[in-house]
């Protein structure tokens, strides 16, 4: 039945996305702002232990409240919380929109598209730039809006799912390497770090089968420990690989070079390739759900 509940959660974000106004993880978002501003002050001891109490205190009273209302609804809970975590539609709505203004030659809004999914500064890109930055997100995305909420709910259920995705976007709140971030986010970035370890590479290992896994599997051997992030840089590596891309080098967050590394292999990135590696994030879902569908099968 839970495999059911996975597989329609999943169809229905694919035919409705997710919700216009009201999404669960907006309203957490700015509950998580306001706490942040409220703890992060000007005060500058004990920062790391403020953390650890922030994430404490925002995941997992959460958490109960929704195992509180599984046990009164069931399975109903189930579906629509895979149903809000999943983001694979909303991932290639953004994904779309680049290509769009891309297509059109529309730089000012290719830039601010590509700006909705990326954390750096976005305002003097080329189109090469926009593209490559656009499929790293997507790669890397893929990963913790998709692959990750499904391995949660197979392994810890909702529980899992509700931890792990709230994690995840305390990470995408907290996680930098600031001066306002580096110490209070340090145990939201470290936890997201640990819950995404296992998921990212079985996430790498799909597109590298989707892909060309030959060169998805080298680039992930060679150039995965080059890239800041344990489980980004597995995931990007791998799936630039498998798309042939030649991804990375030095970009701008906030309003500082970072001399990010080249990786992957192959052609510099150009439009086109933005559908390519969409199409390499929905070939990789679908090997997903055909092995969790034999699995249910098998262990039924």
């Amino acid at each position: 039945m839970s495999m059911i509940v996975l597989v329609g959660a999943i169809l229905l974000d694919q035919l409705i996305g997710e919700p216009k106004k009201w999404h669960p993880l907006i309203g957490f978002g700015w509950l998580a702002h306001h706490l942040e501003v409220f703890l992060n002050g000007d005060a500058k001891s004990f920062m790391r232990l403020r953390g650890v109490f922030a994430v404490s205190l925002l995941v997992i009273p959460i958490t109960l409240i929704v195992v509180a209302l599984q046990n009164l609804l069931g399975l109903i809970v189930d579906f629509f919380v895979i149903y809000l975590a999943i983001g694979a539609k909303s991932l290639a709505q953004h994904g779309r929109r680049v290509i769009a203004a891309l297509r059109c030659d529309d730089i000012v809004q290719s830039r601010a598209s590509v700006s909705r999914i990326v954390s750096r500064d976005c305002d003097a890109m080329n189109p090469p730039e926009i593209a490559a930055a656009t499929i790293e997100s997507l790669l890397e995305n893929g990963a913790d809006a998709i692959f990750g909420v499904i391995f949660w709910y197979l392994v810890a259920g909702v529980p899992g799912v509700i931890v792990y995705r709230l994690v995840n976007t305390l990470d995408a709140m907290w996680g930098y390497r600031t001066a306002r971030y580096q110490t209070f986010g340090w145990f939201a970035a470290r936890l997201d770090d640990v819950m995404n370890w296992l998921p990212a590479r079985l996430t790498a290992i799909s597109y590298a089968i989707a892909g060309n896994w030959r060169t998805g599997f080298y680039c992930w051997s060679a150039q995965a420990k080059l890239l800041e992030s344990p489980n980004g840089g597995v995931v990007m590596s791998c799936g630039a690989g498998a798309l042939g891309l030649k991804l990375g080098g030095p970009c701008f967050y906030h309003g500082q070079i970072n001399q990010k590394c080249w990786f992957g292999q192959g052609a510099t990135p150009c439009t086109g390739d933005i559908y390519r590696a969409l199409d390499l994030v929905h070939e990789s879902l679908f090997i997903w759900m055909l092995v969790i569908v034999a699995g249910g099968l098998f262990f039924a």
